[in-house]
């Protein structure tokens, strides 16, 4: 496997509980990276000699500011692209915007901002706005990324999305919260893994307990017990109890595999896929983990 983005979930905590969190983000969750594991992380990435990019996030990075300002530094510094993901809830106007961004000039390639109505009582919030409009003063490359709300009266799920926006992956707690809300589809036509190359990922995500996800919640390996560099080596796409039966024949191949109960429809492929984890966790432990990421503080 040749990694190319490292992604840094710095804590499953956030100041919101949005409905469609697939990382079960919220004020009460935990598990947070200290400096010292950011530093290890970052040096473990440098080694592969192939990822080029990292980006902080979460839960909500900016809840950590000093050790993600300083671990954005210490990232340029070694030759990485970098990048932050925030609900920008730091950015009441703009003037303040200004001085949380300021240290970040010269050191971001990106500065990505979720805002929709899961997060706000508006798409683009005032927050966003301020954000972005700093950001652009500053010279800081800046996007916003918007999940539309699913419509109680929608017919299917992707009629639904507003171009521009992305839908709803019915993971994580969306697939507790929202799956009621939309059109569900036989079990059986979910042959495939639609969001994610699970052979060659590309970017993967490190949670705060050195978990390497190549799905969050899909474990292939964790950095604080084995160099980055080996597990990217070692990883057997095909053998791997939970991505293997991915790869042959979707969400709907795991339950066959495993022959695992089910219900006659989902809302989409990540739906069943969550719900078959749900049930193999007790199975594979150390592979579906860890608690945050399946809803159990």
């Amino acid at each position: 496997m040749r990694l190319t983005g490292l992604h840094l979930l710095m804590s499953y905590q956030c100041t919101f509980e949005c409905d469609h969190c697939f990382v079960w983000g919220s004020p009460q969750q935990s598990g947070t990276l200290t400096m010292g594991q950011v530093r290890d992380i970052l040096r473990q990435a440098r080694e592969t000699g192939t990822v080029n990019s990292i980006y902080f996030e979460g839960g909500e990075p900016f809840l950590y500011y000093p050790v993600v300002l300083r671990g954005v530094i210490e990232a340029r510094e070694m030759g990485f692209s970098v990048g932050i993901v925030s609900n920008a809830y730091w950015a009441e106007d703009q003037e303040s915007a200004l001085e949380w961004l300021r240290p970040f000039v010269g050191l971001l390639d990106d500065l990505t901002v979720s805002s929709d109505l899961f997060h706000y009582n508006e798409k683009i919030s005032r927050q966003a706005q301020n954000a972005t409009a700093a950001a652009s003063e500053l010279g800081i490359p800046c996007g916003t990324i918007t999940i539309a709300k699913p419509d109680e009266d929608a017919q299917d799920v992707l009629g639904q999305i507003p171009e521009g926006d992305s839908g709803v992956m019915y993971r994580g707690r969306a697939a507790e919260k929202l799956v009621d809300k939309v059109s569900h589809h036989p079990w059986n036509t979910f042959t495939t893994c639609p969001h994610e190359d699970l052979r060659e990922p590309g970017r993967v995500h490190v949670d705060a307990y050195g978990n390497l996800h190549i799905c969050q919640g899909i474990v292939i390996g964790n950095l604080f017990r084995e160099p980055l560099k080996a597990i990217a080596a070692r990883y057997n796409p095909d053998g791997h109890e939970i991505v293997g039966p991915l790869l042959v024949g979707g969400p709907a191949q795991l339950r066959r595999t495993y022959g695992l109960d089910h219900q006659p429809a989902y809302a989409d492929a990540c739906h069943l896929c969550y719900n078959m984890r749900l049930a193999l966790r007790e199975r594979f432990p150390h592979i579906l983990a860890p608690n945050q990421m399946y809803g159990i503080a």
